[in-house]
């Protein structure tokens, strides 16, 4: 068969993504604080963006650039405060008093930051540790490998690494790191450097004030039936009492199974919500959230440049380029604006025996539900639901949260997050020294009509982290 060049017409359809268009999806995945910052970068890098108050009235060309969001109502809010100027300052009084007074307590501090405006360092279990380490009387052999073993401590406090790994990192022998490693154990918190539970335990009631020999023992010779919660066994290996076994497990339930917990990074961390749900009378008003995000608009200046004609083909294409990317970002943040505004509209409507009643009410819910009411794709919707924050009367809920499998309540159907609940209020009311089992749970939610198998309970039962009633019984 003969190869032959020829011509050939086919008519085909193809997504192109143009970077305007990724730009919006880019946009409308971005949470609040996010969105913030990408304005704020978008500002630095297009001159022709400037921002505008909030009762400043719409140009000609914002209002075409809002398209039909005029139908939203704008949301009120207090101009910002303007940020101190470092120009603004008394220089000239600030050199004449500089060097004048050398007195504590003469010196003004009205000027600084209050206490409560500052932010507090929370000192790390390496820095502390590392303190102790220059005031022992280790050699700087020994204190090299001490260096080595703090620093391979996880969050908890415990050695990461094996005795071996250690002795190769340094060129030394085990014996040497083993012996260095007693003298580790020894700083403060005590139970720091262990490398498992039990020797954690051991470190810590080898020094218990007063002395209590028998918690010893049974972390040396009882310790696994003391973490199977076999106290008549623990009692049998050590050939004591039953009570005076549990007054032993009593002691080491005390101790601190995490020393360096204390130590880890408690940040409190805010969430922004990006959406606040008002309830005003038996209706829900939404209003999004607008602090930090600058209104933007196109600078008047390029505007009349470019109208009244510039004598450079680069300048005014370079100010035509930016004007197009100006105006699809204000037209972006519009439309993304809007989508999250439609999609809470309608979770609302979904929800709304969640908003009025509780969470036992939430009901079962798909993207594709949301995505068929407001006519719109489910990936958008996805996009829309994605690290955001919805601030209500019931607290404060990411929009997944809303979303939820379907399980059989008697003739209808119940959220997940409703089931997960009702396991959670069972186990709160439960008897401690006789815990709900995972089949008696079952029982209980099946007497509510709710109907699941004990592997579903199991499932989120682990997921709310309640431990299995083996290990939820109050022994003592």
């Amino acid at each position: 068969m003969a190869l032959e060049i020829k011509q050939q017409l086919r008519q085909t359809q193809q997504l192109v993504m143009t970077p305007q268009l990724q730009q919006a999806i880019k946009l409308l995945q971005f949470n609040h604080l996010e969105m913030v910052t990408a304005v704020e970068l978008e500002m630095v890098e297009n001159p022709l963006l400037e921002t505008a108050a909030f009762d400043d009235p719409f140009t000609d060309k914002e209002r075409e650039s809002r398209n039909d969001l005029d139908e939203l109502e704008d949301t009120v809010r207090e101009p910002e405060r303007p940020e101190s100027d470092v120009m603004a300052a008394d220089w000239e009084n600030y050199l004449d008093s500089y060097g004048g007074d050398y007195s504590p307590a003469m010196r003004d501090f009205s000027d600084q930051r209050p206490l409560e405006n500052r932010a507090a360092s929370n000192e790390s279990l390496f820095k502390y540790l590392l303190e102790q380490l220059k005031l022992s009387k280790l050699d700087e052999g020994d204190c090299r490998i001490a260096l080595e073993i703090i620093g391979n401590l996880d969050e908890n406090g415990y050695l990461e690494v094996s005795l071996e790994e250690l002795a190769n990192s340094v060129n030394g022998d085990t014996d040497k790191v083993r012996a260095v490693l007693a003298e580790v154990q020894q700083f403060d918190p005590r139970g720091v450097a262990a490398r498992d539970l039990r020797e954690c335990l051991l470190i810590q009631a080898k020094v218990l004030e007063p002395p209590d020999q028998l918690a010893v023992r049974v972390l040396e010779e009882a310790f696994d039936s003391l973490h199977r919660g076999k106290i008549d066994e623990v009692a049998r290996k050590l050939k004591v009492s039953a009570e005076h076994a549990r007054g032993a497990v009593k002691v080491i339930s005390c101790l601190n199974p995490r020393p360096g917990a204390s130590f880890a990074n408690s940040d409190t961390v805010y969430i922004v919500p990006d959406i606040f749900v008002i309830k005003l009378g038996n209706e829900y008003s939404i209003v999004l959230n607008d602090d930090g995000l600058p209104r933007l608009r196109i600078s008047s200046f390029y505007q009349q440049a470019l109208h009244s004609g510039i004598s450079s083909p680069g300048a005014k294409d370079y100010i035509q380029e930016k004007m197009r990317a100006a105006v699809w970002l204000i037209k972006s943040i519009h439309q993304r604006q809007r989508t999250i505004y439609k999609v809470t509209q309608s979770i609302i409507k979904f929800q709304r025996g969640f908003f009025d009643k509780g969470i036992d009410y939430l009901r079962p819910l798909i993207l594709k539900d949301v995505a068929d009411d407001v006519e719109m794709h489910e990936s958008t919707i996805s996009r829309v639901t994605t690290n955001k924050y919805m601030h209500t009367p019931r607290g404060i809920f990411e929009l997944k949260y809303f979303f939820n499998s379907g399980i059989r309540h008697g003739t209808e159907a119940i959220a997940s997050e409703s089931v997960k609940n009702q396991i959670l209020r069972i186990v709160k009311n439960e008897n401690l020294k006789r815990p709900a089992s995972d089949k008696q749970i079952v029982e209980e939610l099946a007497r509510s009509n709710i109907y699941i198998a004990r592997r579903t309970v199991a499932k989120y039962r682990d997921i709310l982290g309640i431990p299995p009633s083996s290990r939820r019984r109050k022994k003592f």
